[in-house]
């Protein structure tokens, strides 16, 4: 039987376990469906019409559709009332102190994954309404080549999650050692 490994006494401990390595996950889900409230409202507005149009033509009499009619139309309203549910459940993030994962799709799915040294800028966005309901948009800027801009829609708490990113983005740029150089369209030799 073998022991279990301990570091010899005065020896460091291995990278993983110091306090600042440790990933700590602002964010992780879904966005908000009040998140894209107008969306929401004029998609589930135009299924419930869609549904309900044969009903009213025959109530109405102006026209008798046959049953097979009633059921795409039932079916098209259906799927239209449930997009809004649709596009903001196959979209998941992950924010953490290191990265931002953005997973998306239906049948198939598709991760992309930016580290936060490789944010350029970030910036908040928060309506009126998306205040009263709590609520914000955040776009992340990057230099990373699969996802130079990245904007999260419907995220709750939105302020404390943007606070916290913008903070993390500079402690890590300062860990990795990345200077940003901006020449500023100077001619050399002038």
């Amino acid at each position: 039987m073998t022991e279990p490994f301990e570091p010899a006494a005065g020896s460091t401990a291995s990278s993983s376990s110091r306090p600042d390595e440790d990933e700590i996950v602002y964010f992780e889900g879904s966005p908000l469906m009040r998140g894209e409230l107008g969306k929401t409202i004029s998609l589930f507005t135009l299924g419930a019409v869609i549904f309900f149009l044969p009903l009213i033509t025959s109530l109405l009499d102006w026209w008798s559709p046959p049953w097979w009619v009633v059921l795409i139309f039932i079916a098209v309203g259906g799927g239209v009332a449930a997009l809004p549910y649709l596009m903001v459940k196959t979209v998941r993030y992950r924010i953490t102190n290191y990265r931002i994962d953005f997973e998306r799709g239906i049948l198939t799915k598709a991760i992309d994954t930016l580290e936060l040294w490789h944010v350029d800028d970030i910036s908040f966005r928060q309506s009126l309404i998306a205040r009263l309901l709590r609520v914000g948009t955040i776009t992340v800027v990057s230099s990373d080549a699969t996802t130079p801009r990245l904007t999260m829609h419907g995220l709750p708490n939105a302020r404390t999650i943007f606070d916290q990113l913008k903070q993390r983005v500079i402690a890590v740029k300062r860990q990795r050692g990345v200077i940003k150089m901006d020449m500023g369209g100077a001619a050399f030799g002038a």
